[in-house]
Parts: structure tokens; sequence; C-alpha cells
């Protein structure tokens, strides 16, 4: 996500966002961490989502091993 992005989605301008830079570098550094909190977890779903997909195939007998792995 670039500058005008993340300002646009706090609803802030990006002369604020530099401002904040400046100013307040911990609580950019915090916005910061917590996007890539909020990526890390959707990312860990998605993972989720397809192990409860494999277990289920599993259990039904559709699961199919590759050769060679």
């Amino acid at each position: 996500m670039n500058k005008n992005q993340l300002a646009e989605m706090m609803g802030i301008s990006l002369k604020t966002l530099y401002n904040w830079e400046k100013e307040k570098p911990d609580l950019v550094r915090l916005i910061n961490q917590g996007l890539a909190l909020d990526e890390s977890i959707e990312a860990t779903r998605e993972h989720l989502k397809k192990l409860e997909e494999i277990k289920g195939q599993a259990s039904i007998g559709k699961f199919n091993l590759k050769k060679g792995i």
C-alpha cells in the first residue's frame, strides 16, 4: 500500500500523513504494524480454510496424493 492509499484509508490528507511521519513516528510505526498484522491474520485464515478443505476431502476419501512430493 502506498502513502496515498494509506492516507485515504485513514481518512486523512497526504500532508497530514507526512506530518505524522515527522512528528509522530511511533504512531505511524504502530499503524504499519497493525496493517501487517491484519495481512498476517487474513493469510492465516486462508491457510486454515485450505487445511479444512483438505481435511474434508481426506475424511471422504477424495484426497489424492501426488507422487514425487
